[in-house]
């Protein structure tokens, strides 16, 4: 049972979202749609976690490996039975992005905990396909 439902633990105060997401945004280095592309070109791995309904609709991001967000941590952790191994490496930056850049930075703050060299990409698809970014249909 987890400490707030049984009554016991550590009492914390209450957040908003915006707040959750200005957290997670201090320790990354977020990088622009075109910063994001030449990173893919010099190696990082893209990681797209929108939805399937999201990319069937607006398209996919040329290059960009598709994780869904409700699997992310476990196959990001290097640590973890179900990683995938060309993701989850300490040595290479892992770059995420979501539909507008929210989910990402989240995500991205909670993979640095696992100690990867991860960020996300400001704006998420809608600013890079407006920056004119290669894409797939």
């Amino acid at each position: 049972m987890c400490a707030w439902a049984s009554g016991g633990g550590e009492s914390r105060a209450a957040i908003t979202v915006d707040q959750l997401v200005d957290e997670a945004r201090f320790g990354l280095r977020r990088l622009s749609p075109r910063e994001a592309h030449q990173a893919v070109r010099s190696g990082a791995a893209l990681i797209d976690i929108r939805s399937d309904l999201q990319r069937r609709v607006d398209g996919e991001v040329a290059g960009a490996v598709h994780v869904p967000r409700n699997v992310l941590e476990w196959r990001l952790d290097p640590a973890c039975l179900h990683r995938d191994p060309e993701l989850a490496r300490r040595d290479r930056l892992v770059i995420i992005l979501c539909d507008e850049g929210y989910q990402s930075s989240l995500a991205a703050a909670t993979l640095r905990r696992f100690g990867l060299d991860a960020t996300d990409v400001i704006g998420g698809f809608q600013a890079w396909r407006s920056a004119g970014l290669p894409l797939r249909w």
